[in-house]
């Protein structure tokens, strides 16, 4: 199979870095096509990339119907659609990739017997005065160490061996038929979510983790570290993650690892044992299933509760 990467760049109101980043993508010699799709920018978003367009014909603009600002989720899935190359990277608008940005990557999928995508280390790059505590957080997104496949899901769902980025991420096209596309209920963490469903039904191997292949762009405007648009949406990621499982036939010690950390972020929010158990309800009303098995009273309030409640059991 040839090597043709597609890369999807969303975009919206970024005028400012758009150009960079097509730019830095141009320059990788497997690129096949750039695809950006404009979210309804209000800015001259659009009329760059259209320019861009007219400069380099591999670069490919797309709108959402009317020029609707539908979200990143939606933009990707429509570059993903409209794509041509037989594999897939993605690349945020503000963001940029590093020189021979997937070398690598096309030594590892042609060497491997069995490799659905690739996963690299991804920097930081500040347009902005970076404070202490950022300079010492933001260096890299990436593992600790070189992770098998089977065992990649446990390792980055605790964040035991650190964290992917979608900038470092390259896979084939056919991997979405597995995982389906993006979550376009989730207004952040859609990343996470598809990263994580990505290594529970695929073979991703390991890159480049020791240095980056792309870098972040951290200005004003990031919403990635706004701690209480994050606290709402990763609830909601774990249970996109738990409905998915069924219909995607993952394994029950899958499955259990992600009720693990549903549960351990609803216990945080602190709500009652009575709310919780409402809950759980919810959750064994719309997927039936997971009444039958044993999970659902493993993951019963009362039973998580239990020490808590008894505690006179446990002396």
């Amino acid at each position: 199979m040839n090597f043709t990467v597609s890369v999807v760049i969303p975009a919206y109101n970024v005028a400012a870095f758009v150009s960079k980043a097509v730019f830095s993508a141009l320059q990788q010699t497997e690129v096949f096509e750039v695809l950006i799709v404009d979210d309804g920018s209000t800015d001259e978003t659009l009329k760059l990339a259209l320019n861009l367009q007219k400069m380099d014909s591999r670069v490919k603009v797309f709108q959402h119907d009317k020029g609707k600002n539908l979200g990143r989720s939606a933009s990707r899935n429509l570059g993903i659609q409209r794509a041509t190359g037989n594999y897939i990277a993605f690349l945020d608008a503000d963001d940029f990739y590093l020189e021979k940005r997937f070398e690598n990557d096309k030594r590892i999928f042609q060497g491997a017997l069995k490799c659905d995508g690739v996963y690299n280390a991804v920097g930081f790059s500040f347009y902005r005065p970076a404070t202490a505590t950022e300079q010492v957080k933001y260096v890299l997104c990436t593992v600790s160490k070189r992770i098998p496949p089977s065992e990649l899901f446990a390792g980055i769902v605790s964040s035991k061996y650190g964290l992917l980025h979608l900038n470092g991420l390259t896979v084939l096209k056919s991997v979405f038929d597995e995982t389906g596309l993006f979550n376009q209920e989730l207004v952040v963490a859609e990343d996470s979510d598809i990263i994580f469903k990505m290594a529970l039904k695929c073979v991703l191997e390991p890159g480049i983790i020791d240095r980056p292949v792309a870098k972040r762009g951290i200005h004003e405007n990031n919403i990635f570290d706004k701690e209480n648009v994050y606290q709402t949406y990763t609830i909601k990621l774990y249970e996109s993650l738990f409905f998915w499982s069924y219909t995607a036939q993952i394994t029950v010690d899958k499955k259990d690892l992600i009720l693990k950390w549903l549960w351990f972020f609803k216990f945080r929010q602190g709500n009652s044992l009575f709310r919780n158990c409402v809950y759980w309800c919810t959750l064994v009303t719309r997927e039936r299933q997971f009444l039958l098995s044993k999970l659902s009273i493993k993951y019963f309030p009362i039973i998580r509760y239990r020490q808590m409640l008894f505690p006179f059991l446990f002396k």
